[in-house]
Parts: C-alpha cells; sequence; structure tokens
C-alpha cells in the first residue's frame, strides 16, 4: 500500500506554501498518497489585508483544504512548515499542534515518521532553531524524526540537513531551482523511510 503523508504548513505570502508543493511533489512521484493541507490564519482581516501579498496569498490558496486532527490520524508520515517567528513556529501552527493533545493521551501519534521545513526573510533569520523546536514536539510524540541529512547530492548545495530551508527577503524572493529540489528529495526521503518503517513493523 502507498504511504500516507501529510504535508501540513502555514504561509503568509507563500513562500513557504511554495516549498510544501515541492514536498508534496516529491512524495507523490514517490508513490505516496499525499494531503496537502494548511493551518487555519489566526491573523485579524486588516492585518491580512494591509499586506499585499499577504491577501494575494490568500486568495491564491483559498481552495486549499484546512489541516484537521484526522489528517494526522490517517498519516503514516507528517511533515510540517512554517516561516520563522523570532526563531520558534508561527502562532498558527503551533496552534494547530497545541489541539493535538487528544490524540497524544491515546498514543495515536507514536511512530509517526516526522520532519518538517521552514523559511525566513534573512538568512540567519532562525531557520535551523525552528525546525528544532518542532522536533520538541516530536519527542513528546514518541515519533520518529527524519531529517534530510546529506543523503543527496542536492543537500550540499541546500546546505540544510535538519530540512529544508530558503531565505525570501520579506516575500519578495521565491524558492529557488536548488530549495525546490532540495524540498522534492525531502519529500522522497520521507516516503522511503517511512515505507521502510512500514514493511519492518509487518516482518
Amino acid at each position: 500500500m502507498a504511504v500516507k503523508l501529510a504535508v501540513i504548513y502555514y504561509s503568509a505570502t507563500g513562500t513557504t506554501y511554495q516549498l510544501a508543493r515541492g514536498v508534496e511533489e516529491g512524495a507523490g512521484q514517490a508513490g505516496a498518497e499525499v494531503r496537502l493541507r494548511k493551518v487555519q490564519e489566526l491573523a485579524p482581516e486588516e492585518a491580512v489585508s494591509s499586506n499585499q501579498g499577504w491577501a494575494a496569498h490568500r486568495l491564491e490558496t483559498q481552495n486549499v483544504e484546512e489541516a484537521t486532527l484526522d489528517d494526522l490520524v490517517w498519516a503514516d508520515a507528517i511533515i510540517f512548515g512554517t516561516p520563522t517567528r523570532y526563531g520558534l513556529p508561527t502562532a498558527q501552527l503551533k496552534q494547530f499542534i497545541d489541539r493535538t493533545g487528544p490524540l497524544w493521551v491515546k498514543g495515536q501519534l507514536v511512530n509517526k515518521i516526522v520532519s518538517s521545513f521552514t523559511s525566513t526573510s534573512t538568512p540567519h533569520g532562525g531557520q535551523e532553531t525552528t525546525i528544532v523546536a518542532l522536533n520538541n514536539t516530536f519527542y513528546h510524540w514518541g515519533a520518529i524524526i527524519v531529517s534530510p541529512g546529506y543523503a543527496d547530492p542536492i543537500q550540499f548545495q541546500a546546505g540544510n540537513p535538519y530540512g529544508v530551508s530558503f531565505t525570501s527577503n520579506n516575500g519578495q524572493i521565491k524558492p529557488d531551482d536548488v530549495a525546490m529540489a532540495a524540498a522534492k528529495f525531502q519529500g522522497k526521503r520521507m516516503v522511503a523511510v517511512t515505507a521502510q518503517f512500514l514493511a519492518g513493523q509487518k516482518l
């Protein structure tokens, strides 16, 4: 059976969304069944509408379904994507994570294969710390973290073994070919490792 992968992200102006689509594409090429889901927007309407890029991206992704806890239960593997906020995940993604308590207490997130990716405005804006902060949640879940590492030549170009990341200059620069290739690789690696894990459970 195909690996079931949930790609769950938050994106304001579209950078993290583009990376999420890259992960989705790579996972699909590897044979996975993929659910691409955005988390609920928490910012007030006046904040979104006052930023042209933010408002345009909301319109662009209006048909992307919002993530639910059922998506986590369904998935064999989960990848979270978020821009950084002061070196941490966004409030929007954190709010979704904070709702997972009912699954956690029942052990429904144990042994999920997990990973994450991020974007920042500046080169040292918290890419690694944001991913590591998400890992803290995964430890509590009892999930299994899979990083891209340097398991493919593209990683030596992309340069982030924690998870794909990109510097957008406040959303002015779209993810380049290297970042998108790294996103696709992360999706493919998640599928490959998850498939091996699921096969091992059947032995």
